[in-house]
This record gives structure tokens, sequence and C-alpha cells, in this order.
């Protein structure tokens, strides 16, 4: 039985993704993260031995806490952030249960490396429609929730990256853009390692909306109706990509526990 300051790996698979998601903080020690960089999607990594100067730094949030096991480190952690007034727990069996149970786990290898505020910096082109929407989501979601975008003219994207420090996405010739039919989305999901059958799902429409193959799956002409629509209601790319956000979340979810849901009217009667 879990504490009940404790979360179980069950419990936290489900929230993963979703925007009401909690914080998750891995405080691993080096030689653990070593063994397997990999981190639990959406992990932060942070130090115990500093949670004194860090956990205010959570403040208002909700956290889970994971280390190797779920023992001493992630305990303590997260004792000391509820001293501090955050909503804590830690996570039951720590990264080796998260890791028995066969869960999302993401590739940190290729991803870029963080500012000095510890977020991820994408440039891309102006004007999203549906990968530059899509990737941001993922990203956002799934691998860093800190993440900024930023949105240039197609001419200035390359450069920008360089006097930035940024990282520029679905633009020929990077790497982190289409490859072969593929798109965008799909190198993001190859890449990181994050293959799951809602992601997958989400991956084929958005590819047949991306790349005008809307023959691929019945959703897409409906997904690309209504990415084009958002990118005529918003001028600023940014408030295009906050709605954005609700828009895939709410595919994924579908994607994940509604794909067998139908609505038919008139609803039957009772007893028929």
């Amino acid at each position: 039985m879990p504490l009940p300051t404790e979360i179980t790996v069950s419990q936290l698979y489900r929230l993963i993704g979703l925007p009401d998601a909690p914080t998750i903080i891995d405080v691993r020690i080096d030689d653990d993260v070593a063994a397997d960089p990999r981190l639990i999607p959406g992990s932060v990594r942070r130090d115990f031995r500093t949670v004194s100067d860090w956990a205010t730094e959570f403040a208002g949030r909700t956290v889970v806490i994971s280390c190797q096991k779920g023992l001493k480190l992630s305990q303590g952690a997260a004792a000391w952030l509820r001293h501090e007034g955050v909503d804590a727990m830690s996570l039951e069996g720590g990264f080796e249960a998260w890791r028995a149970y066969r869960a999302l786990l993401l590739n940190t290898t290729p991803l870029p490396k963080p500012d000095d505020r510890g977020r991820t910096v994408w440039v891309t082109r102006a004007r999203p429609k549906v990968d530059r929407i899509a990737c941001p989501w993922l990203i956002r979601r799934f691998v860093d929730p800190s993440a900024v975008f930023l949105f240039v003219a197609p001419s200035e994207v390359t450069a920008v990256a360089d006097r930035f420090g940024a990282t520029p996405f679905d633009i020929e010739g990077v790497f982190w853009s289409h490859r072969g039919e593929t798109c965008t989305f799909d190198t993001l999901l190859m890449e990181t390692g994050l293959s799951a059958p809602a992601l997958d799902r989400l991956a084929l429409i958005v590819r047949a909306a991306d790349t005008g193959r809307l023959d691929l799956v019945p959703e897409a002409a409906g997904f690309l109706a209504a990415s084009l629509g958002l990118s005529r209601m918003f001028k600023d790319d940014l408030k295009q990509l906050e709605a954005g956000m609700l828009f895939y979340d709410s595919f994924y979810r579908w994607c994940r526990d509604a794909t067998d849901e139908t609505h038919n009217w008139p609803a039957a009667a009772k007893g028929a």
C-alpha cells in the first residue's frame, strides 16, 4: 500500500501528457542517470542536496519526486517541499518501478541543451498551421514543459537560431524536420523514443493533415480544417499556440480514451 504522500506508477502514467499533469522532478544521483539517462516524460532534473534552494521554485504546483527506488531521496525531497508549502508526493518504487511498468521513457540524448534558466529554446517559421503547433504541443506536454518557442520570418530561422542559441525545427535541412514521407512530429517521436498507441494514432492524423494525404485516416480532413481555421483566428502566433494546445489536448484524449465511443441522434428510447 502506498503512503498518502506517494503516487503509484499507474496513477502517474494516466496523468502524463495532460494539461493538469503534475510537475515531475527527477532527483536520481548522477551514477544512476549515467546508467540510464532516459527520463519520465516531462521531468526536470534537480539535485536533492540543494532542495532547500530550489523548493520554493515550485510553489503553487503539484509535484511528484522520483529517485531510483522511491526511497530516501524522493521521500526526503518531497517532505522538504511539503515543508515549504508545496503539494508534493514521491513516486512509489521510483524510476525502477516506472521502467519495469514499461511506461513511456524520454530519450534525452538528441535534445538541445537547455539555456541558463533550464529551458529548451526552439525556433521555426511564423504563421504555423499543423506541424508547427503539433511539435510545440508534444514538447510542452512530454519533453520540456517550460520550452520557449520563437516564430520568425522563414528567411531568418537559421540566423535567429545561431544568434539566440535556439534549435530550428520544421524547416528544410535541419535535424528536427520532415524525413521522407513523415513530418517533424514523427521525427520528434522517433528521436525521443516516445511511442505509445495514443501518440502513434495522433501522429498519423498530424502526418496526413500536414503532408496533404487526407486519405490516410478519416480524421485528417477535419483536423486540417480546424488547424487552418485556428491560423486565421490569431495574428499572434503565440496566442495561436496557446489555443492550439487545447486543440491537441482534446485530440490526444480522443486518441487515448475515446476512439471506440460513438454519438448518435436521436438517442435510443429507454427500454429499446
